[in-house]
């Protein structure tokens, strides 16, 4: 397995390799959080490469939204599943798997890119209710759908499963609570995963740290910054689309800074 944060040893003109309209042709991926933000724009540059993309987030009307735009701009088969990772069960993810099988019949990439903030306060003060909740929504809903999705993920000749991981998941930082913590545990699950796949299947798992991205989520924890000076989000699709190519198959446990591969 390769040491986290690595990212030097991949460059930019890499990531050309994967630039192409059929980077991703005819790959099956499943990503969380796709009604917005970054899941939302890489649905869509997934798409235009080629992929059949499975949507799956808690407002259906987004999911909705996002596969009216695919259906518009390509011609590939996407599906929408919406669910609430806050209530998602084991049994929940092996019934989604299942669909996705019974439709594509594999899986090549999973973005769990679904996250959730919760409150910025001191850990003393911290609710155990919202404590419980960004767990179930940041770490466990992810523990369910790795496992449950397993076993596609392996069958294939290049599978991706790439979890989302931040700053304040590497090292400590007072008042941002749950979230970071999760975000710790995230790191400790790639690479548990990645070590045990890495030898016995061609899959290659990933943590990818967007770092300060104009999102929802970005606004919420950073109610002073200006939108205009962090990225947006599409920004990082050709990094994001380069790790679930093919090209990227040297790479496996990796935890990666995607404003690393933004474009000059």
């Amino acid at each position: 397995m390769a040491d986290a944060h690595t990212s030097t040893q991949l460059t930019t003109a890499d990531l050309a390799l994967a630039d192409s309209p059929d980077a991703l042709q005819d790959k099956v991926i499943a990503i969380t959080g796709a009604g917005a933000g970054i899941g939302q724009a890489m649905a869509l540059d997934f798409a235009r490469a080629g992929a059949h993309v499975v949507l799956i987030g808690r407002t259906q009307e987004k999911l909705e939204a996002v596969y009216d735009q695919i259906e518009a701009a390509t011609q590939t088969q996407p599906i929408l599943l919406p669910i609430d990772l806050a209530d998602i069960t084991p049994d929940n993810a092996r019934e989604l798997a299942f669909g996705i099988e019974q439709t594509y019949g594999r899986l090549d990439g999973l973005l769990l890119n679904a996250s959730l903030l919760g409150d910025k306060m001191s850990i003393q003060q911290y609710s155990p209710t919202v404590w419980r909740k960004v767990m179930q929504v940041n770490l466990d809903s992810s523990f369910y759908l790795s496992q449950a999705l397993l076993p596609l993920l392996m069958a294939g000749k290049h599978g991706r499963l790439i979890f989302t991981t931040s700053s304040v998941g590497r090292q400590g930082r007072g008042y941002w609570g749950a979230y970071a913590v999760s975000k710790f545990a995230t790191e400790g699950l790639m690479q548990t995963l990645a070590d045990e796949v890495g030898t016995i299947s061609a899959l290659r798992v990933h943590c990818i740290n967007p770092g300060g991205t104009r999102t929802a989520m970005r606004a919420a924890a950073y109610p002073a910054e200006d939108p205009s000076e962090v990225p947006a989000p599409e920004a990082h699709a050709p990094f994001y689309r380069y790790l679930m190519s093919d090209h990227s198959q040297a790479f496996n446990g990796v935890s990666w800074d995607a404003r690393d591969f933004l474009p000059a």
